[in-house]
């Protein structure tokens, strides 16, 4: 289970990373957003708990150690405020020049 875990992760670094260097505006958005999803369940798998037990019990020997969800769910919430502000500029992109495609953007240049 471990491996196929890696591999999706991995997977989505792999596709994520592609989309990033794309030159349409929206597939390197939808790459920041697959990054940010990777990075989380990153995160999760780094402080995965062996599933023996149940993590929050009475007993004293086991414990789930919280600071990997705090973690992903200060993640969550600084890549939504990202994803919201690359939206937004995008926004601004195609409302002025009329289009997605970074490299038919005239002004930027200057």
């Amino acid at each position: 289970m471990d491996l196929i875990y890696a591999l999706a992760v991995g997977g989505l670094f792999a596709i994520g990373i592609f989309q990033v260097l794309r030159r349409n505006a929206i597939r390197s958005i939808i790459g920041f957003i697959l990054l940010a999803n990777a990075v989380n369940l990153f995160l999760l798998s780094i402080g995965a708990y062996d599933g023996l037990q149940a993590a929050y019990t009475t007993s004293e020997q086991i414990r789930a150690d919280a600071l990997p969800q705090a973690l992903i769910l200060t993640a969550i919430v600084i890549s939504m405020g990202g994803t919201a502000f690359t939206l937004a500029l995008l926004n601004i992109i195609a409302i002025r020049y009329r289009t997605a495609d970074l490299d038919e953007l005239e002004g930027l240049k200057h």
